[in-house]
């Protein structure tokens, strides 16, 4: 697990698919092999602890809430190699450039974060950081309608699904989300 160069990963995909999960496991093998490892998440999640990157499993590691992507450089310490990103979609653009001067400094950059909005379109800067990274996984989870592979997180309002023309960013876990494969993800206009 030794890294001597610097790279971007990505873990994308679909509500409830194990991005954090996987994260989590990376930055707990990296912490193994006694990397320095820091970890950065959006103040905008509050869903399960601020200073942690929590999973819908319960799985979770410290991590430091910041407002602005540019935030991550300024608390970096110089020891640190791997540097871990969650949530990535809710950065603003700025969040490119910030895992690019980090990979060129020869730090090892795992991002997770949703690829699709609840609309099915490409996320805030989730393309740009998959078409950056040097690998990419995208993990898919279940199909709450009839159990087959899902891709998409559909958004619920009241049990329905929500409009196309809501709000994109609203933060929330099991009560306003659920995946769903491309047959039964739906986007009423």
């Amino acid at each position: 697990m030794r890294h001597t160069h610097g790279s971007i990963e990505v873990v994308c995909g679909s509500m409830f698919s194990g991005k954090t999960d996987e994260l989590i496991r990376r930055l707990i093998r990296a912490t193994i092999a006694r990397q320095k490892v820091q970890v950065f998440k959006p103040a905008i999640d509050m869903r399960y602890a601020v200073e942690k990157v929590t999973s819908h499993a319960g799985a979770d590691f410290d991590a430091a809430p910041v407002e602005r992507a540019a935030d991550i450089l300024a608390r970096i310490n110089k020891d640190t190699t791997v540097v871990g990103v969650d949530e990535a979609q809710f950065f603003d653009p700025g969040i490119v450039e910030v895992c690019q001067q980090l990979a060129e400094r020869g730090v090892r950059v795992l991002v997770a974060g949703l690829d699709m909005d609840f609309r099915g379109e490409p996320f805030g800067p989730m393309p740009i950081l998959m078409s950056r990274a040097e690998h990419v996984d995208k993990l898919h989870a279940i199909c709450m309608v009839c159990g087959d592979e899902a891709s998409r997180t559909q958004r619920l309002v009241n049990g329905k699904p929500a409009r196309y023309d809501d709000p994109v960013v609203i933060v929330g876990a099991s009560e306003l989300y659920e995946a769903r494969c491309r047959l039964h993800h739906e986007i009423p206009r």
